[in-house]
């Protein structure tokens, strides 16, 4: 069972649901950009991700890796997701090797298969009874710079693994929204992963025995494109919540 768990990029909305469902899980170390605003609860570096001394003393001592740092902008420059999202997660997976880590938990995107939308998008795509047609099996087709790294994250991974032997979860996380699913547009709806949903899903991919898996991270929700019956059959993941069950920002199931 893992015990100690080195997350990165723990200053974000991934990071804050993470730690708000699992905080007395595991034994966290974190990983800054900068300085946070606020000392954490759990010991904690700074450093750059693409600079493997900084990565190697955030490493230190782990077992499991959940690595969501990176440029997260969907308009972010070609520069900028080079240096930090993909060689940032090739130094991470280096200096994971090193230490010996069992597992890698890869924060990628719904942006590495952003094209599939371009492409598919009509009022049908997002009824309740249109069967998801993206499962995790199909070859990436990016919407943008950010969705080419986050395809390159998981090829990096791929390697890894076959090369060395560690676990792999590309976990292609969809809309993250704090309080309720977005009001205004269905897309958002139907890639909707909730903050419980969110935590639940990585303590499933820190836990369950698999090789290399792509997952999609969103909740159960009535409208969706995303598969989950590869996150539910290898990975154990129970989804709670269900984009359906609100009227704007209002519970009402």
């Amino acid at each position: 069972m893992v015990e100690r768990v080195l997350l990165t990029g723990a200053g974000g909305h991934v990071g804050k649901a993470i730690l708000e469902g699992l905080a007395d899980e595991y034994e966290w170390q974190l990983m800054f950009h900068s300085q946070p605003a606020e000392e954490p609860d759990f010991p904690y570096v700074t450093g750059e991700v693409q600079d493997y001394e900084d990565v190697a003393a955030a490493v230190d001592g782990a077992e499991a890796v959940v690595h969501l740092a990176g440029d997260p902008r969907p308009s972010a420059p070609w520069r900028s997701v080079l240096d930090n999202n993909i060689d940032g997660t090739k130094q991470m997976y280096e200096a994971a090797v090193d230490e010996g880590c069992e597992t890698f938990v890869y924060a990628s995107s719904n942006h590495a298969v952003g094209h599939f939308e371009t492409d598919a998008r009509t009022p049908e795509m997002y009824r309740a009874d249109t069967e998801p047609f993206l499962d995790g099996t199909e070859l990436p087709r990016p919407g943008n710079f950010y969705g080419i790294s986050k395809a390159a994250g998981e090829t990096i991974g791929r390697f890894y693994h076959d090369e060395h032997g560690i676990a792999v979860c590309n976990i292609r996380i969809g809309n993250l929204n704090e309080d309720h699913p977005p009001i205004d547009y269905e897309r958002g709806q139907a890639m909707w992963l909730s903050m419980r949903d969110c935590a639940q899903l990585h303590r499933c991919a820190l836990e369950a025995d698999y090789d290399y898996e792509i997952v999609y991270g969103i909740s159960d929700n009535d409208r969706k494109y995303y598969s989950l019956e590869r996150a539910k059959e290898v990975l154990g993941y129970e989804p709670q919540d269900n984009s359906a069950e609100w009227d704007g920002d209002r519970k009402i199931a």
